[in-house]
């Protein structure tokens, strides 16, 4: 099942798999003992990571690139720089957010040579205004300004694999037409599960930037998800 809260929100993935991604990092072991694994040449914990990590680092390349074979290219060269550097690795973050660090250094040198910049100090225009309606809230001659007028709808849970399997399709064309870097962001925190603070660590952002990202991304997908529960006739909303 794919749950997505009201605006603030997360955008959550009740299971790893359906969200497209691999085995969480609470199935690896620590982090001393992978980077050690790795530095001896240990396949098996190689392996474990490619598993584990792969999927996720191709969304994230892909929002850096012109296309998904280059995003493949992005990862792989990002694998190998792993290998290579591991014996740089000196803990000072989690061997993750060391990993995407690089993995982002990479994509963004590959975006520069495929025209697909994206800056993440500062915020884009699209990044600003009202994420709902204002129209939905009450106005100043209300009893209770700045309040619902009619509170959202509680969305049903997805009774059949049919609507579950719609919701899904829903929130990847969502993300899919999110801006680059509030997909980035939305990726790694909601699918990913990474902490605002290993997303500002990987991305080179500041919080409140990430705060903002995020909280766009969720209001837009978040829209998506309501307009489907308004108007399909197989949820409860959409039954008249």
């Amino acid at each position: 099942m794919v749950t997505v809260g009201h605006a603030g929100q997360g955008v959550g993935m009740a299971t790893v798999e359906e969200a497209g991604g691999g085995p969480g990092p609470g199935m690896l072991p620590p982090d001393a003992e992978l980077a050690a694994r790795l530095r001896g040449g240990d396949e098996a914990a190689f392996a474990a990571l490619l598993d584990s990590w792969s999927r996720g680092m191709l969304r994230a390349a892909r929002a850096y690139v012109a296309s998904d074979e280059a995003a493949e290219d992005v990862v792989q060269e990002t694998w190998l720089a792993i290998i290579r550097g591991i014996d740089r690795f000196e803990g000072r973050s989690s061997l993750r957010t060391w990993a995407y660090r690089i993995l982002v250094n990479i994509a963004k040198t590959r975006g520069v040579k495929d025209s697909r910049t994206i800056a993440w100090s500062s915020l884009d225009p699209e990044d600003f205004g009202p994420t709902v309606d204002p129209g939905r809230f009450q106005g100043p001659g209300d009893p209770q300004p700045g309040h619902w007028r009619r509170f959202p709808m509680a969305w049903p849970s997805a009774e059949t694999e049919v609507v579950s399997g719609e919701v899904r399709h829903i929130i990847e064309a969502a993300l899919a037409d999110l801006p680059h870097r509030q997909r980035v962001v939305i990726t790694l925190r909601d699918i990913d599960g990474y902490s605002s603070g290993e997303v500002c660590s990987i991305l080179e952002i500041s919080a409140a930037n990430q705060r903002v990202l995020l909280h766009r991304a969720r209001a837009a997908v978040r829209g998506r998800l309501e307009e489907y529960y308004a108007t399909s006739p197989g949820t409860e909303g959409g039954r008249r």
